[in-house]
């Protein structure tokens, strides 16, 4: 079912014209009755009925809406044009909003790829862009919207883990941009037979869950003591090598090993400490 588009006459010169109809409608009436003609009676009021019944024919719409017709269940076109518009009145209307929309899903409570427990939600912008697929390839198309939004959003979050573990993975918290994308090609795909067209995915909330929260900071916290050490041990190394290495290239002082490895045991000390070192002063010889 794909939309196609039809012609309509313009709502105001058609409803000035049943409107004329139905006042001579009127005036053969009452002529009729005065000069005791019955079948001018019955020719107005034949005539008012229809432009009655014409009258039912007009609908109105809205910038940025489509009115799909049918006509005893079969789709004859859709219409788009804006303001008072005018069809055959056995035609069923059904407006259908083409405005950009957005809602934002619910937490939804799944396991990431790793089996954690998380919260995550999402905001999601979209618009209908064939209305004749909206109306009669699924039975609502808003409600089919938030439901296949919350089932990509689901299928998305088990494919990734929270954290990134390792260089170059995807993680939902660290690669928002890709994981958006990824979002919104999923649904695109859900949304497509109902003519429905995805401009925007994006993650607006993401959380590990209440019974897991505060052993995954805890987790969180010692990799970050165990990187910062790390880069703090590798410094500390490097600061090391050059002060033995800038002694020596000098000839300041000449150290055996045992005095290095004193030596480099005190650097380290001193740079690796989480605290300040109090300096202790040899008034004796190194010896």
């Amino acid at each position: 079912m794909k939309e196609n588009p039809t012609q309509s006459l313009p709502g105001i010169p058609t409803l000035l014209g049943l409107l004329v109809v139905l006042l001579v409608a009127v005036y053969g009436f009452l002529a009729g009755a005065h000069n005791g003609q019955p079948v001018l009676l019955v020719v107005a009021v034949l005539i008012g009925l229809a432009a009655v019944f014409g009258l039912t024919g007009l609908y109105m719409i809205e910038p940025n809406q489509a009115a799909v017709l049918s006509l005893f269940g079969k789709y004859v076109g859709t219409v788009k044009d804006n303001g008072l518009r005018w069809n055959n009145p056995l035609y069923s209307k059904r407006k259908v909003s083409q405005r950009v929309r957005n809602f934002e899903s619910g937490k939804l409570k799944v396991n990431e790829l790793d089996g954690s427990p998380i919260e995550i939600a999402s905001v999601i912008v979209w618009q209908v862009v064939d209305s004749a697929e909206a109306v009669y390839n699924v039975d609502d198309y808003e409600t089919f919207v938030h439901i296949q939004s919350e089932s990509a959003l689901r299928a998305m979050a088990t494919s990734y883990p929270y954290d990134q573990h390792e260089d170059g993975q995807l993680s939902l918290r660290s690669h928002a941009a890709e994981i958006s994308q990824h979002l919104k090609q999923e649904l695109q795909e859900r949304l497509a037979d109902a003519g429905v067209n995805v401009i925007d995915a994006r993650i607006s909330h993401l959380a590990y869950a209440p019974e897991i929260a505060h052993a995954m900071l805890q987790r969180q916290q010692a990799n970050a003591v165990i990187a910062a050490r790390t880069r703090i041990v590798a410094g500390a190394v490097g600061m090391v090598e050059m002060a033995l290495a800038e002694l020596q290239k000098n000839g300041v002082v000449h150290l055996d090993e045992e005095r290095k490895a004193q030596m480099v045991s005190n650097l380290l000390v001193v740079l690796c400490g989480d605290r300040s070192t109090q300096p202790i002063v040899n008034a004796g010889t190194l010896y």
